[in-house]
C-alpha cells in the first residue's frame, strides 16, 4: 500500500469517526441546534483544522512518503514547481517543503471556508422556500455533507488528473472564477430567490419518482399501499446536494489556485465542509449583519481567478502562498469591518425602534 493511500485511508477513518460523533449516533432526536451548541462545534472544527495545519508543519512529508531528496524532488516537480532547494541539505529542504505544504493547506482551508458562507446563504433560502421545519435542518445538512464529501473527492482527483495532463485548464478555471466573482458582485437580492415549483431538481424528482405530497416527520422515504415514495424532505436534500455540486465548480478550482497537490486540496475542502453544518446554525442569525461579506467573496473569487491567469508572471515576481494568504485575509477582514462600520439601513432602523421602545418603557 502506498503512503498516499495509507494516509488517505487513515484520514477518512478520522472523518467518519468524528462525523458519527457529531451526527447523533448518540442523540438521534430531531431538534433545533442552539446558537451555543453551534458555536462550540464551530470552534471544535476550526481547532481540528488548526491541529492538522500543525501536523503538516512537522510531519507533512508523511503524506507522500518523502524520506530522501530524490522523492522530495519528484513530488515537488509534480505539485510545487515554485519551490527551489538548490544548495540545501535534505533536512533543510524538507523543512521548507513542510512549511509550504502547511501554508497551502491553511490558505486553501480559509478560501473554502469563506466561500462556504455563500453556500450557507443559499441553504437558508432553500429551507425557507420549501418550508422545512428548523428541527429537521440538522439531518438534511448531515446527509448533505456526506454527499458533498463524496462529490469533492471525485471533483478534486479528476480535476488534478486533468491539470497534470492539460495544464491550460488552469486558465479556464481562472476565467470561470473571474466571471463568477463579477456575477456575484453585480447580482441583486431578488435574483437569488428560489421558486420551489420551477426548481430543476423538483421537476426531475416529480417526473421520475413518486413524491408524497407532504412532510412526514424527518423521514426521507415512506411506504404507502406497498409503494415506496420519497418525501419532500428528501427532495430538499437532493436540492442541497445539487447546490453543493454547483458551488464545487467554483470552490474546488479556487483551491487549485493555491496548490496543485490534490491531497492538500482535498484535506482543506473536507475540513471546511465538516464545519459547514455547525457554521450554518452559528451564522443563521448573524449573517445579515455582515452584508458586505458577499461583496468580499466576489472580490476573493476575482483575485483567485486573476492569480490563476497570471500565475507565470506572479511566480517570476516572487508572489508566494504567504502573499496570497495576506490578500485573502485582507479581503475578508475588510468586508467584515465595513459591514460593522456601515450596517444596513434596515438594521439601523430596527436598533432605533428597539431603543425607542425601551425608552418608552
Amino acid at each position: 500500500m502506498s503512503n498516499e493511500l495509507l494516509f488517505f485511508s487513515t484520514f477518512i477513518v478520522f472523518v467518519v469517526s468524528v462525523l458519527l460523533l457529531d451526527l447523533g449516533v448518540f442523540s438521534k432526536e430531531s431538534k433545533p441546534v442552539t446558537f451555543k451548541v453551534a458555536a462550540i462545534w464551530s470552534v471544535v472544527w476550526i481547532l481540528f483544522a488548526l491541529s492538522f495545519y500543525t501536523f503538516l508543519s512537522f510531519y507533512g512529508h508523511i503524506v507522500h512518503g518523502i524520506y530522501d531528496m530524490d522523492k522530495l524532488l519528484s513530488v515537488t516537480s509534480n505539485y510545487n514547481e515554485h519551490l527551489d532547494f538548490n544548495g540545501m541539505e535534505f533536512n533543510e529542504a524538507i523543512s521548507a517543503y513542510r512549511s509550504n505544504q502547511a501554508l497551502e493547506f491553511i490558505t486553501g482551508y480559509l478560501v473554502e471556508y469563506a466561500l462556504s458562507v455563500d453556500n450557507i446563504f443559499v441553504m437558508m433560502l432553500i429551507f425557507a422556500s420549501f418550508g422545512v421545519r428548523e428541527k429537521y435542518y440538522k439531518k438534511v445538512l448531515f446527509w448533505g455533507i456526506l454527499g458533498a464529501i463524496i462529490m469533492r473527492f471525485a471533483f478534486i482527483f479528476s480535476g488534478s488528473a486533468l491539470i497534470n495532463r492539460f495544464e491550460w485548464i488552469l486558465y479556464v478555471f481562472g476565467v470561470l472564477l473571474v466571471y463568477t466573482g463579477a456575477k456575484m458582485f453585480f447580482s441583486k437580492e431578488e435574483d437569488e430567490k428560489i421558486d420551489p415549483d420551477k426548481h430543476p431538481v423538483v421537476r426531475f424528482s416529480t417526473k421520475y419518482f413518486p413524491v408524497f405530497p407532504k412532510y412526514v416527520k424527518d423521514f426521507f422515504f415512506i411506504v404507502r399501499k406497498g409503494k415506496t415514495m420519497i418525501t419532500p424532505l428528501f427532495v430538499v436534500l437532493l436540492i442541497v446536494e445539487f447546490t453543493d455540486l454547483i458551488f464545487a465548480i467554483d470552490s474546488v478550482p479556487a483551491v487549485f489556485a493555491v496548490t496543485k497537490d490534490p491531497y492538500i486540496v482535498f484535506f482543506s475542502n473536507i475540513f471546511a465542509i465538516l464545519g459547514l453544518r455547525s457554521m450554518f446554525f452559528f451564522l443563521a442569525n448573524v449573517l445579515p449583519m455582515f452584508h458586505y461579506l458577499k461583496t468580499g467573496l466576489a472580490f476573493l473569487l476575482v483575485f483567485i481567478g486573476i492569480k490563476m491567469l497570471a500565475k507565470d508572471f506572479l511566480h517570476e515576481v516572487g508572489f508566494s502562498t504567504a502573499h496570497s494568504l495576506y490578500v485573502i485575509v485582507g479581503i475578508l477582514g475588510s468586508s467584515i469591518i465595513f459591514s460593522l462600520l456601515f450596517p444596513p439601513k434596515g438594521h439601523l432602523e430596527e436598533l432605533e425602534e428597539s431603543e425607542t421602545i425601551e425608552a418608552n418603557i
